[in-house]
């Protein structure tokens, strides 16, 4: 029988969340492999060997983040009894998030790769597929409220699911940016005065 090679000698959970925050942190571009083997506390043929490429760590970066730092927001807009207060809850969950002092500021998926070559198309198409999910998620919320009564009739789900998505990345860019949680918080607070009346 052959043998299967020497056992990893590290933590590929940890490993794998390492990656995350210098990802979240400079970027898929930004970010060089001596980065990730550094942060992660490997060799090359170690993060070969677990990960495939980079490309492939990233991409489980990103699912790690939007399971674990990125996935309350959404929880907040299902869970919430009204639609409105969901969106309320997101974008705080967001403007706190955010701007946590123990976290890389703003969103990963918002900022990994807003800006890439061509050679590396397919992760900011990645991405983007990912925020569009988010605008769809939201859409059907406000649909749903709308045929419940929630929205006043007539109500635009689209540009209304539109208009509170392009407050959540601006969120992240300003937190970036260096906004501080009470300036992102009294951001949040003028976009939900925009709602549609009753």
């Amino acid at each position: 029988m052959a043998g299967r090679g020497r056992p990893r000698r590290f933590d590929r959970d940890a490993a794998l969340r390492a990656a995350m925050r210098v990802f979240w942190e400079h970027g898929y571009e930004g970010t060089s492999m001596a980065d990730l083997t550094s942060a992660m506390g490997i060799n090359s043929p170690s993060l070969y060997a677990a990960f495939s490429c980079k490309e492939a760590l990233f991409r489980e970066a990103v699912e790690l983040y939007v399971r674990t730092d990125g996935g309350a927001p959404q929880r907040a807009l299902r869970e919430a009894p009204t639609v409105r207060a969901g969106i309320d809850a997101m974008l705080r969950v967001n403007a706190t998030a955010y701007t946590d002092p123990e976290t890389p500021r703003g969103c990963m998926v918002v900022l990994a790769a807003t800006n890439h070559t061509e050679a590396n198309r397919d992760i900011g198409d990645f991405l983007a597929e990912l925020r569009r999910q988010d605008l769809a998620e939201l859409r059907a919320r406000l649909d749903a409220a709308l045929a419940d009564g929630e929205l006043p009739a007539g109500t635009d789900t689209a540009g209304l699911a539109r208009f509170y998505v392009t407050v959540l990345h601006g969120l992240s860019i300003q937190a970036r940016d260096g906004a501080g949680r009470d300036e992102l918080l009294a951001a949040v607070d003028a976009a939900m005065s925009a709602w549609p009346a009753p």
